[in-house]
């Protein structure tokens, strides 16, 4: 019989952002399993690699070749996942099938030429500088006609299908705003408008007063596992003033907020003594014209393994059922976080 732990068995928890309940069952961390596991081998990495199309100087996959960059670089994606020459006739489906076009701007930022580096092993002003390239993709693609969202991203590790390590994350603005960001947008204007308060900002209260799953926090940032988180590392970070986008932040809030970012970066490495891979999505406000005064600015990380070498599967509850069930306790997964050093594991 397997040992039942006392601390959210069979428990829902409700996700304000996402208007959707989490089922929590964290005695099945530890369940007997007999599937696939994750090779987690650590292999050094060179500086630069002459075949790596995101290294200084090289040519890409589309025949383009780099700058000689120094520092944060950003390129049109050569491969983009949308583009400014979609089709705007579209043949009209069938019955009750609706369609529309769906064009915007792909983007690339390398974080830095060091092909070895990834975000956690920068130094806390070479991370600033890549919010700063935030900041200014946010205002320069937001700010175009027929651009209603900027979703900026970074896909870590071989775990969630990246082949190549080099730090970069990539940038999609698009004619339409990504599904995620919709409900959160809607949840956080009917919840200004009921309570005359910005939800996030109560999120953010509400965990400052329990406490128990803040990993990081100082002036102006704050870092912690969320009541309703659904994967096992799922942490955000957040301005404590209530910023619509990444742009809006200000020096001193961008200083404080690249320090957090660090802060649980290094945790996760830390955790397993290895590259932690994850999902890393920046909740931006849409930039479609509409009143966002209720949204507020964060990033999130949906780390896919909830053991070193075992990945979180969404299977029948999550892609049949429709709910996400978590196999662990947000509590004590916050607890392994907060007691893992603030120095990186490959420079103590």
């Amino acid at each position: 019989m397997v040992e039942e732990t006392k601390t959210g068995i069979w428990e829902q928890r409700w996700h304000p952002l996402r208007e959707e309940w989490v089922i929590v069952a964290a005695h099945r961390q530890n369940r007997p399993w007999s599937g696939e596991m994750l090779g987690s081998s650590m292999r050094e990495t060179p500086k630069y690699v002459d075949d790596c199309y995101l290294c200084p100087g090289n040519e890409r996959v589309g025949g383009h070749r780099n700058d000689d960059y120094e520092g944060v670089f950003v390129f049109d994606n050569d491969l983009p996942s949308v583009g400014q020459s979609a089709p705007t006739e579209l043949e009209k489906p069938v019955g009750i099938y609706r369609n529309r076009p769906a064009n915007g701007l792909a983007r690339v930022i390398c974080y830095s030429p060091n092909h070895s580096l990834s975000l956690a092993e920068m130094e806390t002003s070479d991370i600033e500088n890549v919010i700063s390239a935030w900041q200014q993709e946010y205002r320069d693609l937001g700010g175009r006609d027929g651009v209603d969202h900027v979703l900026i991203f970074e896909n870590k590790g071989e775990a969630v299908g990246v082949s190549n390590p080099h730090p970069h994350g990539q940038i999609y603005a698009t004619n339409f705003v990504f599904k995620t960001i919709e409900t959160e947008a809607k949840a956080g204007e009917r919840h200004l408008r009921e309570t005359g308060r910005v939800l996030f900002a109560d999120i953010i209260d509400a965990e400052q007063k329990d406490r128990r799953r803040v990993i990081f926090e100082n002036e102006h940032a704050i870092a912690f596992m969320p009541y309703f988180a659904r994967y096992a590392y799922e942490v955000y970070v957040a301005p404590k003033r209530a910023c619509p986008s990444v742009a809006d932040m200000n020096s001193e809030e961008v200083g404080d907020f690249g320090e957090a970012l660090k802060a649980v970066l290094v945790r996760y490495d830390n955790l397993w003594k290895m590259p932690f891979p994850y999902v890393m999505p920046l909740h931006n406000a849409p930039t479609d014209g509409g009143d966002y005064r209720g949204f507020h600015f964060h990033i999130e990380f949906h780390p896919p393994l909830r053991k070193p070498n075992l990945l979180k599967y969404l299977a029948g509850p999550e892609i049949g059922g429709g709910n996400f069930l978590s196999d662990t306790s947000p509590e004590e997964k916050a607890t392994e976080l907060k007691a893992q050093s603030p120095t990186h594991f490959r420079f103590s």
